[in-house]
């Protein structure tokens, strides 16, 4: 029998190497993230291996799977162990290899397999790992199956029938970029910045964008898992800053900078101003609703107003929903409504068919940017960015806050806003006009600034956006009121960044 995994064990002592670990907090809303070797060992990914294969032969799906690993000193490592504890459980694993996270979902359908099991720590730091799953393409897991596989893994309620096999797929790769490339190229040359952070999505973005016509320029392509510059994350701003810089220094059309599993995309447009992932959705939703009128489009809360008050987009009939942040959510929730497209401001974008099959893709993300460009040769990025109505916005703000209280804390935030309306309390000055509390808080002023908090569903974080249509000052008026209420909570700390 397979020993119960223990929330905390010692490295380097017997008991690290004799029993599974994993802490319990990394089975987060829809994906998995822990610090490997001090939240869990190679036992516990075993454990989450075999709990992930009972779980798929218990939801009554084929039990196969496809697999594959991010660019990481450690991945390949971690995700052999998963596939022993798949195969232990009866899972016939499909294995792709290194791979970006869209590839993995990709060879879901390329292969006709219904589950997928990619193992990635996707922008977070160096040491992190995580594992992406799903058992119904093109939705990965939600709370539901997050929840119930924790119960499985948790107790060692495993289903170890055997009957496991393994398969690996060969060049697997180059069947997702002919998927990508099979298709017109464009009218005209761009010349692009392809900023990888020396994550995976540097093995493959430039040649994908090279085969549809444009003219790439590689920043920080090299694959490099100690990622000596920076994090390959484009909401993060030492990042952006990096592609500005390379634009406005090779004169480029546009900038395109990918994460680490390659499932996002951030945007610089030709005069180096770079342009938050929730904007470039509103540009593209302006784009594509032009060619199909009367779309529904999916954002996340953490979304501009501006995909309810942009009068392009009222002119061509698009439909909007907010909905809650994070992939699995925003991905879902395409799917269930038939939407032409979602867009998270994190830069998770979701285009489903004809564009695409309803999962995030950050190189199919590039491939619609150029398109918008060439569709439009009489404008540049920056042009089409200027079209857009003025509002001023932050980054995405995280301040730390431990797993175990940040939802709890989250839950107080609420109940403060929701009281300051009901007492008729001014935040920034002005009576609260709405409150949108379908994830986290949003607390939305008189003026249509707004501000909103969230408990980060990946680490141990809270998040926080502001976003005012009038001015920068009602924005950093809003960011202040917003902090004031959260300093009454103790236990949140410092922001990775501010504005």
């Amino acid at each position: 029998m397979f020993p119960k995994p223990l929330p905390a064990l010692t490295p380097n002592t017997y008991d690290y190497e004799s029993l599974p670990m994993v802490k319990p907090t990394g089975f987060r809303e829809y994906d998995a993230r822990w610090l490997f070797q001090k939240e869990i060992n190679l036992m516990g990914v075993q454990a989450l291996g075999m709990g992930l294969g009972t779980l798929i032969k218990e939801m009554g799906v084929k039990p196969e799977i496809v697999t594959g690993h991010d660019f990481r000193g450690y991945s390949s490592a971690i995700k052999y162990a998963l596939v022993s504890g798949l195969m232990a459980a009866g899972i016939r694993v499909k294995d792709i290899g290194l791979a970006l996270s869209p590839m993995a979902y990709f060879a879901q359908f390329d292969l006709d397999v219904p589950a997928v099991a990619m193992v990635t720590a996707s922008h977070n730091d160096n040491g992190w790992t995580g594992v992406k799953m799903g058992a119904r393409r093109p939705v990965t897991f939600g709370p539901e199956e997050m929840g119930r596989l924790k119960d499985i893994v948790l107790s060692a309620s495993f289903d170890l029938s055997g009957g496991g096999a393994y398969e690996f797929i060969e060049n697997f790769p180059e069947r997702y970029i002919t998927d990508l490339t099979n298709r017109p190229k464009l009218t005209r040359k761009i010349r692009v910045v392809a900023a990888c952070g020396n994550g995976t999505a540097g093995a493959f973005a430039p040649r994908v964008l090279e085969a549809i016509g444009c003219e790439v320029i590689p920043l920080d392509a090299e694959l490099d898992h100690t990622f000596p510059r920076y994090n390959p994350n484009p909401e993060d701003m030492k990042m952006l800053h990096a592609m500005a810089e390379k634009v406005r220094e090779t004169g480029a059309d546009v900038g395109l900078g990918f994460d680490g599993d390659g499932d996002r995309c951030g945007v610089v447009d030709n005069e180096g101003n770079e342009i938050f992932a929730d904007k470039i959705g509103v540009m593209l939703a302006r784009d594509l609703s032009s060619l199909y009128p009367g779309s529904t489009f999916v954002v996340d809360v953490k979304s501009t107003g501006l995909f309810n008050t942009d009068p392009a987009l009222k002119a061509n009939g698009v439909k909007v929903d907010y909905w809650k942040t994070g992939h699995s959510y925003i991905k879902r929730r395409v799917s269930e409504l038939s939407a032409l497209a979602g867009f998270e401001k994190s830069g998770h974008f979701f285009f489903n068919r004809p564009i695409g099959r309803g999962y995030d893709d950050g190189i199919l993300t590039a491939l619609a940017v150029c398109d918008m460009l060439d569709r439009n040769p009489g404008k540049s990025m920056a042009d089409l960015y200027r079209d857009l109505p003025k509002t001023w916005g932050s980054p995405t703000m995280a301040p730390h806050c431990a797993d175990e209280v940040k939802y709890e804390v989250v839950e107080r935030v609420v109940k403060r806003f929701t009281e300051m309306r009901d007492r008729g309390e001014t935040v920034a000055g002005q009576k609260i006009a709405d409150l949108i509390t379908v994830n986290g808080v949003r607390v939305v002023a008189e003026d249509g600034t707004w501000g909103l908090v969230r408990a980060s569903s990946n680490k141990p974080e809270l998040v926080v956006v502001v976003e005012s249509p009038v001015s920068e000052a009602r924005m950093r008026e809003m960011f202040k009121a917003v902090d004031t209420v959260l300093r009454e909570n103790p236990e949140v700390g410092a922001y990775n960044q501010t504005i």
